[in-house]
């Protein structure tokens, strides 16, 4: 990043990736400052900032055109900041200051399973390799590390504050409606996600999902080379799933790297991240037959269905992180039962009747929160058992009266969780606290 000795900065947005960026300019000798609408008690680590930059906390924002940059956080919508002469989010900010290969992965789902996953293979093959972004991270903390090659989780929030970013591999995972309220429709959403391989060139690799026309089209727009992965049949470019194999293939030559440490295991990532990361650790130069043994004790992080107690013949499963209904009905169709699906939040603007359906045919019953409650009843229609609960901790107890040994007690919201919570983390420890309050109260245990 260029000098910013003089310049006048104006930070939008104070959660994580915001602090970062007031903090990383501030000390490159920006004038910056940092605004929030929230009021100063609500905002975490503000004390970090005084003395530094320039806070102005619970009021609109400044006009953006009276500074010479704009640094948006993620949350904040470009309409906000339509009238910036100049706009750059905190992840084009760390590009621009890295001064190693970038590994980009975005999706609509499995971006942080598959961005952790990356890394830690990149460690194993023996590369300095750390993951940040959207994974709650702030990329700007990449920035001065001792790395070969910088992964990053992004988001399409991030990208619409791109401009030169070109990772050196960029991986598309998965892209269904979500979102919807800030992009508008799946155009626009998908629009925002391809500028992950907008300003990728020849030698670079662009890694997508054969199965997923979305993410397909997507890779089709990079000028770098394309690859494609897949847990259900071979591809001529890329990475499959072949009898306990991961093949990769690039033309008439096939690498196969054994994946033994899959077998069997409860908490593998699904097969899909895994060769998405395989490929990017490839993209990189990195040793695939090394890489691969980063599996070994591999957890997903939290929050994805994660079974978080076990009690009577029933599974309580927390799945907080499925904040959109494509991730819900993974949850549903891999649940190992009849399902007692707590379900709701806020909705994205996403239409939830093509779920409701599948429920219908997965679900015993569901018990319903936050503000989608009557949009998902109405969708159901009758064709199950619903309860509205007035709260998670209301929401377990009755879950856990519905469900009979053999079933699968499943939060999976398929919204957003800032109706009623902070952020889908907040929601999901909320949900464990519950279960293990609820088992408490009658004598059961995890």
């Amino acid at each position: 990043m260029q000098n910013l000795s003089g310049q006048r900065v104006l930070v939008l947005g104070l959660g994580r990736s915001g602090r970062s960026a007031a903090h990383f300019l501030a000390a490159r000798g920006a004038e910056v400052v940092a605004a929030d609408e929230r009021a100063p008690g609500t905002i975490d680590g503000l004390d970090a900032l005084r003395g530094h930059v320039e806070l102005r906390l619970g009021e609109p924002f400044p006009d953006p055109a009276a500074f010479d940059l704009v640094v948006p956080s993620p949350g904040v919508p470009a309409a906000r900041f339509a009238s910036a002469r100049r706009a750059l989010g905190d992840v084009e900010i760390a590009f621009r200051s890295l001064a190693v290969p970038v590994v980009a992965i975005t999706g609509t789902n499995g971006k942080t399973t598959t961005t952790e996953l990356c890394a830690r293979m990149l460690v194993a093959a023996g590369l300095r390799a750390e993951a940040a972004g959207n994974i709650g991270r702030p990329a700007l903390e990449l920035v001065g590390r001792p790395l070969d090659v910088a992964v990053l989780e992004v988001s399409s929030f991030q990208l619409e504050a791109v401009d030169a970013f070109r990772p050196r591999a960029a991986v598309i995972l998965n892209v269904t409606p979500d979102h919807l309220d800030r992009h508008g429709d799946f155009a626009g959403y998908v629009a925002a996600k391809a500028r992950i391989v907008a300003r990728q060139q020849g030698d670079d690799v662009a890694i997508a999902c054969a199965d997923d026309a979305a993410a397909r089209g997507i890779a089709e727009r990079s000028r770098g080379r394309r690859w494609l992965f897949s847990a259900r049949h071979a591809v001529e470019r890329g990475a499959f799933w072949d009898s306990g194999c991961a093949a990769l293939r690039d033309g008439a030559e096939t690498q196969r790297v054994a994946l033994d440490a899959l077998a069997g295991a409860e908490s593998a990532p699904p097969l899909d991240d895994v060769l998405a990361a395989l490929l990017a650790c490839r993209a990189v130069g990195a040793d695939v037959a090394k890489a691969a043994t980063g599996l070994l004790g591999f957890a997903p992080p939290p929050h994805r269905r994660e079974v978080v107690a076990r009690s009577g013949g029933i599974a309580f499963v927390n799945d907080s992180k499925a904040t959109n209904p494509d991730a819900a009905r993974l949850a549903l169709e891999s649940a190992a039962g009849a399902v007692v699906w707590i379900a709701g939040g806020r909705n994205k603007g996403v239409d939830l009747r093509p779920l409701a359906d599948l429920a219908v045919t997965r679900a015993r019953a569901v018990v319903l929160i936050g503000e989608a409650s009557e949009a998902i009843e109405t969708a159901i229609a009758g064709r199950l058992p619903v309860r509205r609960a007035a709260s998670i901790e209301d929401a377990v107890a009755i879950a856990g009266e519905v469900a009979r040994a053999g079933d699968v007690v499943l939060l999976s919201p398929a919204c957003a969780s800032f109706d009623q919570f902070r952020n889908y983390e907040e929601r999901g420890a909320r949900f464990r606290d519950a279960v293990q309050a609820w088992l408490a109260t009658r004598g059961g245990h995890a």
